[in-house]
């Protein structure tokens, strides 16, 4: 779901800038998270190992193990491996994927993986007690896209119960909130 005239390698190391800042910033990758049964540093860890069996479903090997000593290397490399990946040729050949079809690879995973990124980013950054960084219109803007399917979403069982927000919150909390974060949650620190 990105802007129309980006390019996604361009995309993705954007949103992959934002959340490597906020990476740089955790002090306690133990921490709690937004989501109740994830630490911080299992934000990083579901980026990699999820993006890393997505891909593998259709033929891409990105298996670089997860070091839970090192969060923030073990996402410093995925993310350059990943934007490799997005700004070589393999992004314009297609990906066939069991459940989604074939289409380009870079597509899927801007749409699927690089979003990803950008919600957690949300999530690291409340469970450090930092600021997110994320853009409100362009949250709104996937926060559009995303309410035309809200009920596959919810039935996915990826994003729990929407939670209210007032109507004239901004993006990112509005985002968040239909993603079923409570955006006034803080971290105990």
């Amino acid at each position: 779901m990105s802007a129309p005239s980006q390019p996604l390698a361009e995309r993705h190391a954007r949103i992959v800038e934002g959340f490597t800042a906020v990476v740089e910033q955790v002090d306690d990758w133990d921490a709690p998270t937004p989501v109740p049964e994830w630490r911080a540093r299992d934000v990083v860890e579901h980026l990699v190992t999820w993006s890393q069996g997505f891909l593998a479903s259709g033929g891409v090997d990105l298996s670089r193990p997860v070091d839970g000593d090192d969060p923030a290397g073990t996402w410093r490399a995925h993310a350059a491996e990943i934007q490799q990946l997005l700004a070589s040729d393999a992004a314009e050949a297609d990906f066939t994927h069991p459940h989604l079809g074939t289409e380009p690879l870079g597509g899927v995973v801007d749409r699927l993986y690089t979003t990803d990124v950008l919600m957690h980013t949300w999530d690291l950054a409340e469970s450090a007690g930092v600021p997110s960084g994320l853009d409100a219109q362009e949250c709104e803007h996937l926060l559009q896209g995303m309410s035309l399917h809200e009920q596959i979403l919810r039935d996915s069982g990826q994003y729990g119960p929407a939670v209210p927000v007032p109507p004239d919150s901004d993006g990112v909390t509005r985002l968040m909130g239909f993603l079923g974060r409570d955006p006034q949650w803080r971290s105990a620190r």
